[in-house]
């Protein structure tokens, strides 16, 4: 099942880079992110003794994925207020 799993991120992160990019470069960094889960997930079938999610690599992790998701949140925020006065009426 974590190979179907890490497949599934691979899948969704290469969706991110060649089709979605066009509308924003930011996929590219979500992309990426979502080719090393599935690295990650297909890594941690493979090798079970190391364990990835767990220890010194699960903290690396998780810090990782912290730091991209705050990040993908900021970029949301900027693009979601740019639109939202884009699309404001103006008075005349």
């Amino acid at each position: 099942m974590a190979y179907m799993y890490g497949a599934a991120m691979l899948l969704a992160g290469l969706i991110l880079i060649f089709s979605l990019s066009k509308e924003n470069k930011i996929f590219y960094v979500a992309g990426g992110y979502f080719l090393l889960l599935g690295g990650w997930w297909i890594a941690d079938a493979l090798l079970p003794d190391l364990d990835l999610f767990a220890g010194g690599w699960g903290i690396a992790f998780k810090v990782l994925t912290a730091a991209v998701l705050v990040l993908l949140a900021v970029v949301f925020v900027k693009e979601f207020r740019k639109k939202g006065r884009d699309a404001a009426p103006k008075d005349p």
